[in-house]
């Protein structure tokens, strides 16, 4: 209760006294702690960030995030079912800078923007989403796959609006969050994506924000609805074992060009390697703990074996006909 106590009290407190300040949006908006959760492990001058000294405020949990995910350990559950997401586009707000990364935040005071079903009990809202990506293309996600990085990892975050009542409660409590996890990789041009990828040139400075409406991100998971799952935490302090992931299986493709824009989002003065090092997360993976497992849904899988009974079905059908037919033909 201490702990929970304490780690309320960083989330709500002012911005001129909080650590948290660097993740307050500009005064053009009202102030509120940041959804966006992150703080780098090291700050620019590569000392320890304030929130990661707090070594007391570090939960010892058993379920700690990210981790890297292994397929022999995945446990196929026929029972989850297809995750079902509904985004209004017109609840998108802006895109902002918050010093070491950007996300696009969306109005959530009511249920236009949803997700549910999958794993999910409730309906979860959608807050905003953000990307995590390190200095080279070679690594960047945050979660691996069979020890396989991706140059990027998109966070689409939501919140339990049924169990509570604002965001900032949601993120401290278990099943508070639920958190879609979306891996890029190179390949071709993303067409949706780079709607996001123009605005960037107009926040270049910290806490700069411009507006970003009716925009559906939905557009940018990929076709395949097939996930991993597994009952996790925040990846950055207050790492409070809240989150709910799940973790599509099947990349997005974005050009180089678009990966390089992304990844160079510092600050004028700031060369890009250095400002990349303080934007990722610097935390290692975390065992995933044998009480918790790693399931998978495998919709795509489902349907191609019911195609595949329905077709072998079909031509018994037609092999009885057609027997049936020559059956009459040699008794008249």
């Amino acid at each position: 209760m201490v702990v929970m106590s304490i780690l309320r009290a960083i989330l709500q407190a002012s911005p001129c006294r909080s650590p948290w300040r660097r993740f307050q949006i500009p005064s053009s908006v009202p102030a509120r702690p940041c959804s966006l959760y992150t703080c780098t492990y090291k700050t620019r001058n590569r000392a320890l960030h304030p929130l990661w000294e707090s070594v007391d405020l570090v939960p010892a949990g058993e379920r700690q995030s990210p981790i890297n995910i292994r397929w022999r350990d995945s446990v196929y559950d026929p029972g989850l079912k297809p995750l079902t997401i509904s985004y209004d586009p017109t609840t998108c707000l802006h895109v902002w800078n918050n010093g070491y990364s950007f996300l696009v935040e969306f109005e959530d005071s009511t249920d236009k923007s949803v997700i549910e079903g999958g794993p999910l009990e409730h309906n979860y809202r959608l807050k905003q989403f953000h990307f995590h990506w390190g200095a080279i293309d070679a690594w960047g996600s945050e979660h691996t796959v069979d020890s396989k990085c991706y140059p990027a990892e998109l966070h689409l975050v939501h919140w339990n609006a049924v169990k509570f009542e604002n965001f900032e409660d949601a993120a401290l409590e278990e099943n508070g969050l639920a958190v879609i996890g979306v891996f890029l990789k190179l390949g071709k041009h993303h067409k949706e994506l780079q709607k996001l990828v123009d605005t960037l040139p107009s926040i270049k400075h910290k806490d700069t924000l411009v507006e970003f409406g009716s925009f559906d991100p939905s557009c940018l998971m990929p076709a395949c609805p097939d996930y991993w799952t597994y009952s996790g935490s925040l990846t950055t302090p207050p790492l409070s074992e809240s989150v709910t992931w799940i973790i599509k299986k099947q990349p997005v493709e974005v050009d180089h060009d678009q990966s390089q824009k992304v990844q160079s989002r510092p600050e004028e003065g700031e060369t890009k390697e250095t400002a990349a090092g303080t934007r990722s997360i610097e935390r290692f993976r975390q065992k995933l703990h044998e009480a918790w497992l790693l399931r998978e849904q495998k919709a795509q899988e489902e349907f191609r074996i019911k195609k595949e009974k329905e077709e072998a079905a079909r031509k018994r059908q037609e092999e009885q006909e057609v027997w049936y037919s020559s059956d009459n033909q040699l008794t008249s």
